[in-house]
């Protein structure tokens, strides 16, 4: 099973979370695009674009936090983060 554990922060407190379980035989990389695909539907955001810095902080960590720079649209919080929390 992989989850993929999602948070909103604003002002260092956390405003929304979600985890997100996908059992599917999909690749590691798939299923990262679509749990984040899912939470960005989940609250109300457009998906965010991954940056340099995401991408490397992702792979060393597989947690990563999307500030306004890697949103199009202004946004009402700090961050958002992803964190992988469990993988098969």
């Amino acid at each position: 099973m992989f989850r993929l554990w999602a948070k909103v922060f604003r002002d260092n407190r956390l405003m929304q979370d979600t985890v997100i379980c996908d059992g599917s035989n999909d690749t590691r990389t798939h299923k990262i695009f679509s749990a984040l695909h899912e939470v960005c539907l989940s609250f109300d955001l457009s998906e965010p674009i991954w940056l340099e810095n995401n991408i490397q902080e992702f792979k060393r960590h597989a947690k990563t936090r999307f500030r306004q720079d890697s949103f199009i649209e202004s946004i009402e919080f700090d961050f958002l983060e992803i964190q992988v929390i469990e993988e098969d």
